[in-house]
């Protein structure tokens, strides 16, 4: 399967933009999916911890590969604080420190997803990844439908066209008023629709967002989103692109070391199904793709940013989705 165009296909600076994929599952350990990774994109392993690996020198870059909690990793403070006084007191704190950080990882192994975090690759590349996960299908690994203790899910990271505040708030718009039907495209698993990794939007923050009337500027645009979305767990989580665009920005959410800045739309929704032959990364970047599709048509835009706010006012019979699907049929 090949990756549908963007309607922007290239940044600002006019490179190809680059999506980055994040993979969670079960089954395999850290150091075994590296190996996958070298498999298929070359380049060297490098140890970071028991349960964290970095392959390095690829074609595209680094790929990061990890138990998917912190607490089975060495604390970096910890770690620094102990070597810095280097004696032998300390020493032996930092060892005690790492095994029983090791120790962690090893018992919730069986729970906590292994992630991988690819490099950015262009958009073209995409598929690329299909290998790769063929190769995770093959070796056993278990996604967010294999058991009900699994909330998996895969999170695109595309490269914004543009930085400046009306493109944003477009995509933003765009992706608020597609939102429900993306969630019945992908048909969210049960597990991860309970929890919060990927919540929707506030009703009241999607109708400030979608009023003709408002315009923000970016710091604007940012402060009314922390207001409404003080958290990471967000079906499309823009913090980490508004803690690269304004790094000193009054917020300790944006400064929150979980928060990694980046000039990307952090889309989180979509539940990881490799035990789907079909399924891939290129499947959720052609959902998103819809998304572009509609913020890039200012007039299609605006009469579905109204036809939003006036269904959801009032009670209607029909459903926002069925809305939605009609329109999808007819595009």
């Amino acid at each position: 399967m090949n990756p549908n165009a963007p309607p922007q296909p290239r940044t600002g600076e006019g490179h190809l933009r680059r999506v980055g994929v994040e993979i969670e599952f079960a089954a395999i350990a850290p150091a075994k999916a590296a190996e996958l990774v070298i498999d298929h994109f070359g380049g060297r392993c490098i140890t970071l911890s028991p349960h964290r690996f970095k392959v390095i020198e690829t074609r595209w870059g680094e790929f990061t590969i990890e138990l998917d909690t912190t607490y089975a990793h060495p604390d970096a403070k910890v770690v620094e604080k102990a070597e810095a006084k280097g004696d032998e007191w300390n020493h032996w704190r930092l060892d005690l420190h790492n095994r029983t950080r090791q120790l962690i990882g090893d018992a919730v192994a069986g729970v906590v997803p292994t992630e991988i975090v690819c490099p950015p690759l262009p958009w073209l590349a995409l598929n690329e990844l299909d290998a790769l996960f063929g190769a995770l299908r093959l070796q056993g690994a278990r996604d967010t439908h294999d058991s009900l203790f699994y909330a998996f899910g895969l999170h695109l990271n595309p490269e914004v066209p543009g930085t400046d505040a009306a493109t944003l708030l477009a995509y933003l718009r765009a992706y608020l008023i597609l939102a429900e039907w993306l969630r019945e495209e992908i048909d969210i698993d049960f597990t991860r629709g309970i929890l919060p990794h990927a919540n929707p939007f506030p009703k009241e923050y999607a109708f400030k967002v979608l009023d003709p009337d408002y315009t923000p500027n970016l710091d604007t645009l940012i402060a009314d989103y922390l207001i409404d979305n003080s958290t990471r767990n967000r079906e499309l989580d823009l913090l980490p692109l508004f803690a690269y665009l304004r790094p000193d920005f009054p917020s300790g959410l944006l400064a929150d070391p979980l928060v990694k800045p980046r000039p990307t739309f952090h889309y989180r929704l979509p539940n990881a199904q490799l035990s789907r032959p079909d399924w891939n990364a290129v499947c959720e970047w052609n959902r998103w793709i819809e998304v572009e599709r509609l913020a890039t048509d200012p007039e299609r835009l605006a009469e579905r940013s109204e036809a939003y706010i006036d269904h959801h006012r009032r009670s209607p019979v029909t459903r926002w989705l069925d809305q939605l699907k009609e329109w999808m049929h007819d595009a």
